[in-house]
């Protein structure tokens, strides 16, 4: 890998504790572009994983030294600036790391990890850290507040398995424009016919995600990008924000009026000159990355959410515990059954929800330990859980539900992709509410789920 970081004056705050650790983790980058993937496999892997160790260690004990340095100084934008490091810390990082355990240091994701760190280090630090001196101002001040984006991100995860069967999964809330192998930009401008408002979508392909899908759907054997097949990623690139669209009202009256690709270098001159209101970096496993990034300031303008201030406080909480009762009548109106699905692939538990979501109120988790918790917070009229599950298996959490005595009278229906007579003959000795096969047809399942509940009403 022959990709070097320079250490340039301008990335200097004017702190110099917080320079000197910005230039350490320089090095350290450094260090780990210049180990050479061909030569000795075991010897490289090894100098990649004390690598990526020393890295983690300096720039977590950093962020807890710059938010000291931070609160000492009464930085306002302290909490936003906290929010951003734990982002990375939580999410970016451990997605990383768990490609490259999975690949066994593969140059894909050694070249994901490097990529996407030294371009976060170096958008950090020329934005964030230069606006704790007052040098910038921070790039994430008007992102929208975490339950929209929570809401923006679990669309766009559906999205992608309706349209791919592909999962995926968010690893930043605050992407910096760094790129992740060779890229495809896409930009799409949005207006309305009313006023002079408008929306930007900048979506950013990693080239194998594009070849993955979109190539696949078209029967394409390829292992490169073509016309035709970069043709068919922009139909889909609009089809997509289309129907992401569709989920969120107020977008829809924004209409297409222009589209462009773009080089890296036009990517990152739209990307610096603008502020975002959604910036999300995906993970697709082994298929690819993508990222989603939404310049719509209007958002934040038109009603969508309201700024608590002091002329308009009372009233605005009024009509949210008005709004809050009044979902709570319809909750209780509706007598939906609530259904747990313990599974750990986000394959069938998005499958169940999509099954059953139309006439059950449905919660999806991925680990008996997460059920388990769950279930004391929104105690389910059923749980269906995945017989066979890493580290807690479905055995072991029917057990802990029985042993607790409030949960010993939930059904629990096992989830299972083996039928033969002795996987069976183990199920029912656990004495469970009963057993699907996995494979079973859709309506099928839906069906028999349906006859259960009809049974216990009966």
């Amino acid at each position: 890998m022959d990709n070097q970081l320079v250490w340039q004056e301008e990335y200097n705050i004017g702190v110099e504790e917080i320079d000197k650790e910005h230039r350490r983790l320089f090095k350290i980058i450094n260090k780990l572009f210049a180990v050479d993937g061909e030569g000795e496999e075991e010897k490289s892997r090894w100098a990649c994983q004390e690598g990526i160790k020393y890295f983690k260690g300096h720039a977590v004990k950093h962020f807890a030294d710059e938010e000291r340095y931070m609160a000492s100084i009464g930085y306002e934008g302290l909490e936003r600036h906290r929010l951003i490091h734990r982002d990375f810390r939580e999410n970016t990082l451990p997605a990383l790391e768990e490609e490259l355990e999975r690949t066994n240091y593969s140059l894909d994701s050694m070249s994901h990890f490097l990529g996407v760190c030294s371009g976060w280090l170096i958008g950090h630090t020329m934005t964030e850290d230069h606006a704790i001196t007052g040098g910038k101002v921070s790039k994430w001040e008007h992102l929208l507040p975490n339950e929209q984006l929570s809401a923006v991100k679990k669309t766009i995860i559906q999205l992608v398995f309706d349209m791919f069967h592909l999962e995926s999964k968010a690893i930043s809330d605050a992407y910096g424009g760094e790129k992740f192998g060779r890229g495809v930009y896409c930009r799409l401008a949005y207006g309305t016919e009313r006023d002079e408002r408008r929306q930007e979508i900048l979506m950013v392909f990693e080239e194998k995600l594009l070849i993955n899908t979109v190539g696949k759907v078209m029967g394409l054997r390829t292992n490169r990008l073509d016309t035709m097949l970069l043709n068919a990623a922009r139909y889909t690139t609009r089809q997509f924000v289309g129907r992401l669209t569709e989920y969120f009202p107020e977008w829809k009256t924004y209409n297409l009026k222009e589209e462009n690709l773009l080089t890296y270098e036009q990517f990152r001159q739209v990307f610096e000159r603008e502020k975002p209101q959604v910036s999300l970096l995906f993970n697709t496993g082994g298929a690819g990355y993508f990222a989603y990034c939404a310049i719509a300031p209007h958002l934040l303008e038109s009603g969508v959410v309201t700024p608590l201030q002091a002329d308009n406080a009372m009233s605005e909480v009024e009509h949210y515990l008005t709004k809050r009762e009044e979902q709570a009548a319809q909750d209780a109106a509706s007598n939906r059954r609530k259904v747990l699905v313990v599974d750990d692939s986000m394959t069938i538990r998005q499958a169940m929800k999509q099954l059953l979501q139309d006439d059950y109120e449905v919660t999806l988790v991925e680990s008996g330990v997460a059920a388990i918790r769950t279930i004391t917070l929104n105690r389910p009229d059923l749980v269906l859980l995945d017989y066979e599950m890493p580290v807690c298996d479905g055995k072991q959490t029917l057990e802990m539900l029985r042993l607790e005595k409030s949960f010993a009278d939930i059904p629990v229906v096992f989830l299972t992709g083996r039928g033969d007579p002795e996987v069976v003959k183990q199920l029912l000795s656990l004495k469970p509410a009963g057993y699907l096969l996995k494979y079973l047809k859709p309506a099928e399942l839906k069906g028999k789920i349906d006859a259960f509940f009809e049974k216990q009403t009966g």
